[in-house]
């Protein structure tokens, strides 16, 4: 046996059994004649074997509003159904979390018949009661957890409201029923923040610049839900809730605070806290 072939199939294959006990492959490698099929010009993706992040996001992004959009990826691959985002700054949500709290009840069934895992969330958008009382019955208090960007169960629960026209009588009594049981609670309905009037909010919108990069920086808006959010330079935010005096908490994130800094009555500037990182922004619009 040629020493070189001999040599090169004991290489290809030391590098082959290696992969498989990690459970990965790489593509076929033929040696004849002297010619190769060099994996390296293989497209393969570069985040394989992770499915690309681009569309984790696609699918938690369309599960808030488009049902075929959903199923022309998750039909493709139904493990998708569990797709989960992070959004930014550790709020994180999944396909069917993002369903259940804008009351997409068709996108929520479609996502739990590939595969979804509902959670507490889901099951009080669909008004599943009994299983609401159990969950709060074994875990006294969980009715104060928060969802997907600091969204209430109760909360949840009347974004089930949103296809009363697509549900039958019994499942609209069961939804009510479910409403009633949360605000009757008491503590079911998220933590109490502070109001922000649509003319406060003036005072805090623009640009913030934190360095000389075009992406450097943050818009400070208003969102579909009528609160001020924060996001990327030009891009949407999440929500800003307000916790005291020119301080916020971003989206329902505990360990994230955002204070505004006022000279002479005007907002100049703000900085962000999270556990590693404070950095102020100049505003410069």
């Amino acid at each position: 046996m040629d020493t070189t072939t001999n040599r090169i199939n004991r290489r290809t294959l030391l590098k082959t059994s290696a992969l498989t006990m990690l459970g990965l492959s790489i593509p076929t490698v033929t040696w004849a004649a002297g010619k190769t099929n060099d994996p390296n010009t293989v497209n393969v993706p570069k985040h394989f074997p992770n499915i690309p992040p681009e569309i984790i996001e696609e699918v938690v992004g369309k599960s808030h509003f488009d049902l075929e959009g959903v199923k022309s990826l998750v039909g493709k691959r139904p493990e998708l159904s569990r797709s989960v985002w992070e959004w930014r700054f550790g709020d994180f949500e999944s396909a069917i979390g993002a369903a259940s709290h804008v009351g997409r009840r068709d996108i929520a069934l479609y996502l739990m018949s590939k595969g979804a895992r509902p959670t507490l969330f889901t099951f009080a958008m669909l008004g599943h009661l009994n299983v609401v009382k159990s969950a709060i019955g074994a875990t006294p208090g969980i009715q104060e957890t928060t969802g997907p960007h600091g969204i209430s169960l109760l909360d949840h629960a009347y974004a089930g409201e949103r296809m009363k026209d697509n549900m039958s009588q019994s499942e609209i009594e069961s939804l009510e029923q479910t409403i009633d049981y949360l605000s009757g609670l008491g503590n079911a309905s998220g933590t109490d923040y502070m109001d922000v009037s649509p003319e406060e909010q003036k005072k805090y919108l623009g640009d913030y610049k934190y360095g000389n990069g075009d992406n450097e920086g943050f818009t400070i808006g208003v969102n579909m839900r009528k609160l001020l959010s924060l996001g990327p330079i030009g891009g949407f935010g999440g929500a800003l809730y307000k916790v005291g005096d020119n301080l916020f908490t971003y989206n329902g994130t505990p360990s994230v605070t955002i204070s505004f800094n006022m000279k002479k009555g005007d907002i100049t500037s703000l900085t962000l806290t999270e556990p590693d990182i404070t950095l102020t922004a100049e505003k410069v619009s």
